[in-house]
Formats: C-alpha cells, sequence, structure tokens
C-alpha cells in the first residue's frame, strides 16, 4: 500500500508528463497496429488461396515470433536511429505474426460446404469473401489481433530504451534512480491498458464466436 502510495503521490507530481508519455505510448502501439493490420489482413487472406506459398511466409513470420521484444528495437536502431520511428517499425513486425497466423487459420478453417453453398447461389468469389468467409472468420482473427495489441502495449515500454517515449520513460527513470515509486507509474498504467485491450478485443470476439 506505501509503494501505491508513493506512487500516486509521484503522478500527482508529473501529471503533464505522465499524460504527455501516454499520449506517445498509444500513438505507438495504436499506430504500430493499425500499419500491421493494413499489411496483415490482405496478406492473409492472399496466402489463404496459395497453399505452397502460405507455409514459407507464415514460416518467416513465425521466425520474428522468437526474437525477444527488445532485440527487435535494438536491431532497427542501427537503421532508423533513435525515436518514434525504429520503435514503430519494431512493434509493427512484433503485431504481423498474431495477425496473419491468425487470418490465414482463420479463412483456412471455413466450411467447405458453405463456401460452396455460396457459389450454388450464384455468388462471385469477392461476394464469397466478404459475405461467407471473413465473417465466419471473424472470431479467428480477432484472437489474433487481441494477442497481438496486448503485445505491443506490453512491449511499447521497452521503446524507451531507444528514445521512443512512452510510459516506459518512468520505467527506465525509475530503475536509473532505483526508484520503484516512479517505475510504478510507468508499469501500472501499460498493465491496465493491455488488460482493458485483452477484455474489450475478447467481447467483441465473443459476439462473432459461432455457437456449438
Amino acid at each position: 500500500m506505501e509503494l501505491l502510495q508513493g506512487a500516486y503521490r509521484y503522478f500527482l507530481q508529473n501529471q503533464a508528463g505522465f499524460w504527455q508519455a501516454t499520449r506517445q505510448h498509444l500513438a505507438l502501439s495504436l499506430s504500430a497496429l493499425g500499419i500491421a493490420m493494413l499489411v496483415s489482413l490482405p496478406l492473409g487472406v492472399w496466402i489463404s488461396r496459395r497453399g505452397a506459398i502460405a507455409q514459407v511466409v507464415i514460416n518467416v513470420f513465425n521466425a520474428l515470433r522468437v526474437i525477444p521484444s527488445l532485440a527487435i528495437l535494438f536491431l532497427a536502431l542501427p537503421y532508423l536511429g533513435l525515436g518514434f520511428l525504429p520503435s514503430l517499425v519494431a512493434l509493427t513486425l512484433l503485431a504481423f505474426p498474431p495477425i496473419l497466423i491468425n487470418t490465414y487459420a482463420g479463412l483456412r478453417g471455413v466450411d467447405p460446404a458453405a463456401i460452396e453453398a455460396a457459389y450454388g447461389m450464384g455468388m462471385a468469389p469477392r461476394q464469397v469473401l466478404w459475405q461467407v468467409e471473413i465473417p465466419l472468420a471473424v472470431a479467428t482473427i480477432l484472437a489474433g489481433l487481441r494477442l497481438a495489441s496486448v503485445e505491443v502495449i506490453s512491449s511499447a515500454t521497452l521503446a524507451s530504451f531507444i528514445g521512443g517515449g512512452g510510459l516506459g520513460d518512468f520505467v527506465t527513470r525509475g530503475f536509473a534512480l532505483y526508484d520503484v515509486h516512479i517505475m510504478l507509474v510507468g508499469a501500472i498504467p501499460v498493465a491496465l491498458l493491455a488488460l482493458f485491450s485483452e477484455g474489450l478485443l475478447g467481447s467483441i470476439q465473443r459476439l462473432y464466436r459461432v455457437p456449438g
């Protein structure tokens, strides 16, 4: 309780910096997720139609998942320097695999009978994709987005190591000063944001889950 009280006092004394860091953290996380979705969703649809290429693409993106988040951040450093851009690139790469793989798995898991019935009704391929396949696969796709959002929001804390800003600045400052109160000012909001995204996307996912 004393730790929380100390963290709260520090928050009250540094509200301007806290809210600026929160905006940076959200901008970084949401931008990374947005770019990852714009690339991964169409790519997932494309490889779901091409079995031979799909395994190669998935293996490449799966390889990204075994690289630690901090390592990805530092790998971007020599090419993009310090700041928001290298952090954005690294977090976007982190978000790609779960969204891509779940998009592919969701579309491949659609019941072939439903697709055949749609074609039998005279639907064009584009209509089948948007009116049959994606609605049936959306729960699986959302599961990938849910996982990616938690990973990105949590890993965005590490962006402060390369000047990316965000709530991680409080964590690194706390480490530097050996002050747990300062660390908690950054760590607690990150945990709450991750839990909020998990809960929100989980609730949406349950709406689209097919019973049975």
